[in-house]
């Protein structure tokens, strides 16, 4: 089995969402911070777009807040104690 499989694991995610210009051209990209178990993983990292299943990720102009997404790749997952707050 894959080390901390079974275990919670801690995340503190800061996202930065994209900026779009009036005709649908970005003016900046989304950055991300990531924080696992207390240690920097990711740290203000440029998004290229949306994830896509095959090819390259782009982006197409959205509303300033969409919905939150949680992915997993066909295993087992379980999520507890997800916290949303605005910076």
């Amino acid at each position: 089995m894959p080390a901390g499989h079974g275990e919670w694991q801690t995340y503190d995610i800061i996202f930065t969402a994209p900026k779009f210009g009036e005709d649908g051209s970005l003016v900046s990209a989304a950055r991300v911070t990531v924080i696992q178990k207390r240690v920097l993983v990711q740290n203000n990292v440029e998004l290229k777009g949306e994830t896509v299943y095959i090819g390259q990720p782009k982006y197409t102009k959205h509303g300033e807040k969409e919905a939150l997404v949680l992915q997993d790749h066909g295993c087992l997952v379980s999520y507890r104690n997800i916290w949303v707050r605005e910076l």
